[in-house]
């Protein structure tokens, strides 16, 4: 058994080049992204195997997604699809806030379903990673993560989730039970706190999370650093400082960090390390997935030279 197996909605993503109201923007740039995705090229680019799966649709943006992942290392397994592509739209509003715009209702990515699966792959990964982001795109997107989930685990394999909660995609209420189920099926839970609250209320995150059964939980907590119970250990890392350039998509870094090195067998305390370097190295570089660093990154990390 080896390697990462993950699937979900990847999108094209137009990113405004300049701060202000979408309105006045006449610069834009064209990528790709989606939470899954991120991670399988966030494991690739540190030296895991990593393999894709997800529905595109019979567009430009569709062959775009399948060329990038494909070039980056990560094993595709593209469904096309006759809807669209989903799309993002990312701007500032100001220096300090982030908006992201979601044109994915009737996508191809949502319209995943349980006979996309492919069980054989699933029955020989190392990991199943999903994230709480594709059972909110509808009902065959979120039967096909349940169904996903306990392929996994009646053949051992490790499934991981990130609860990665989106308010512009499903309710609160609506989140909540499915979100704590997921969980309580996991070996291995990320969160944030306000994400855990959703579900556990008032409760705190790591005890909480703990509580519902996995194995190895970990909050992140963005500037804060991270704790995690880990086999029983409790760990405490504090976040690097860093010159913040584009938010997105750190998370997802801190999670292909986290799961390489544990593909590659490392300790607990290594694996939290190598996903706060990964995840301070992505803020530092614009877009979703473009800043997801590769090892020899993370090992000359600290200097402003390279000579």
């Amino acid at each position: 058994m080896s390697g990462l197996f993950t699937f979900g909605e990847t999108m094209g993503l137009v990113s405004a080049d300049r701060i202000g109201l979408l309105e006045y923007a006449r610069d834009f740039s064209f990528s790709i992204g989606g939470a899954e995705s991120n991670v399988a090229i966030g494991v690739a680019r540190l030296g895991g195997a990593a393999t894709w799966l997800g529905r595109v649709g019979p567009d430009a943006t569709g062959d775009l997604i399948e060329r990038r992942l494909r070039g980056e290392g990560v094993r595709t397994l593209a469904v096309r699809d006759e809807s669209f592509t989903g799309l993002m739209v990312r701007y500032r509003r100001t220096g300090e806030r982030l908006h992201v715009d979601y044109h994915r209702a009737g996508s191809a990515g949502s319209r995943l379903t349980p006979a996309d699966l492919p069980t054989t792959e699933i029955e020989a990964a190392a990991v199943l990673h999903v994230t709480g982001i594709t059972p909110a795109l509808g009902d065959s997107a979120r039967a096909s993560v349940f169904a996903a989930v306990e392929t996994a685990r009646a053949a051992g394999v490790t499934v991981s989730v990130d609860v990665n909660y989106r308010s512009k995609l499903w309710s609160r209420f609506d989140a909540a039970p499915v979100l704590r189920d997921l969980v309580s099926r996991a070996d291995v839970v990320f969160a944030g706190p306000d994400e855990a609250a959703l579900f556990l209320g008032p409760e705190p995150a790591l005890d909480g999370l703990v509580a519902l059964g996995p194995a190895e939980v970990v909050v992140k907590d963005g500037p804060r650093g991270c704790t995690a119970a880990i086999d029983g250990e409790r760990l405490s890392l504090s976040a690097l400082p860093v010159t913040e350039v584009d938010p997105v998509g750190a998370g997802d870094a801190f999670v292909a960090g986290y799961l390489a090195d544990r593909l590659a067998g490392a300790a607990p305390a290594d694996r939290l390390r190598t996903a706060i370097l990964a995840g301070a190295y992505a803020v530092t570089v614009p877009g979703d997935c473009e800043g997801l660093p590769r090892r020899d990154d993370l090992a000359g990390w600290g200097g402003d030279v390279v000579r």
